[in-house]
């Protein structure tokens, strides 16, 4: 019972302190920087790497792109910048599904591991802001919308998947994720976007439905990469930052994973509207 109530605060707390800051840019500038050192930390213990050089790249990549009409005083090549950091980042992702399923353990060779930490995690903060930022205009309902998916989505995976769940989905990685528990998922996530749409006022419920769809997809492969990651390294948790939750990173690795991918698709809706 004691460990209910503390599981439950401290994930109200990241509820409230997130939604309390995505009310302001600034801070959430601020919220997200903090957020990205720490899962920074979290995963260079996962994959061993003990290099400061990933929180200097970090810094640099966060604060260029979130201020760069301010460091480069001109918003000449931003557009362009983020286009290739896009490609980038999926590319790595792409590769990460790869050997998601086809390799028992992910190659965690020197060179790679620096591409981890800047493609896969660094560049997942710098597209959180970039989707509250989407058209240039700072709507945090949009990313708030994201957030709501994934919590949807992940709650009703893991309800459906305990009561009717058969079938595992990947049984190495994660025994308790099941086929069953991941349609359960994706259908109310469907479901919620019609309320988003509602809710939050930004994009009409067809773009919101496809989102819903990415975020279940792309949110669940994120997830078990992580899981691949701790199975690796030999952990439950990727930290201790959140009790009876375990890491930040524990929390975010869903939304990590999909960032570049819900972010394409909004580049994508806003250059065909």
């Amino acid at each position: 019972m004691k460990e209910t109530i503390i599981r439950a605060f401290s994930g109200l707390l990241y509820i409230l302190l997130l939604i309390g800051c995505l009310q302001n840019e600034h801070a959430l500038i601020v919220l997200f920087f903090i957020f990205g050192l720490i899962c920074l930390a979290e995963f260079k213990k996962l994959i061993q790497l003990k290099s400061v050089f990933p929180y200097i790249i970090f810094i640099i990549f966060y604060f260029v792109f979130v201020y760069w009409r301010l460091v480069l005083n001109t918003p000449l090549g931003l557009d362009e910048a983020i286009q290739i950091l896009m490609v980038i980042t999926i590319f790595v992702e792409l590769f990460l599904i790869k050997d998601l399923f086809s390799e028992k353990t992910i190659p965690l060779f020197a060179s790679k591991r620096f591409i981890l930490t800047t493609f896969y995690l660094s560049s997942a903060f710098v597209f959180l802001i970039l989707i509250a930022n989407f058209r240039n205009v700072f709507n945090s309902n949009i990313l708030l919308g994201c957030f709501m998916l994934i919590w949807i989505n992940d709650s009703f995976a893991y309800l459906v998947g305990k009561n009717f769940g058969k079938q595992k989905l990947f049984p190495k990685i994660s025994p308790k994720k099941t086929v069953e528990g991941f349609l359960g998922g994706l259908l109310f996530g469907c479901i919620a976007s019609y309320f988003i749409t509602t809710f939050t006022e930004t994009l009409d419920f067809t773009n919101w439905l496809i989102l819903s769809i990415i975020i279940s997809v792309f949110g669940t492969l994120g997830d078990l990469i992580e899981s691949k990651f701790k199975r690796q390294a030999g952990v439950k948790d990727s930290g201790v930052i959140m009790p009876g939750h375990g890491g930040l990173l524990d929390r975010l690795d869903s939304i990590i994973f999909a960032a570049p991918f819900i972010y394409s698709f909004l580049r994508f809706i806003n250059y065909v509207s």
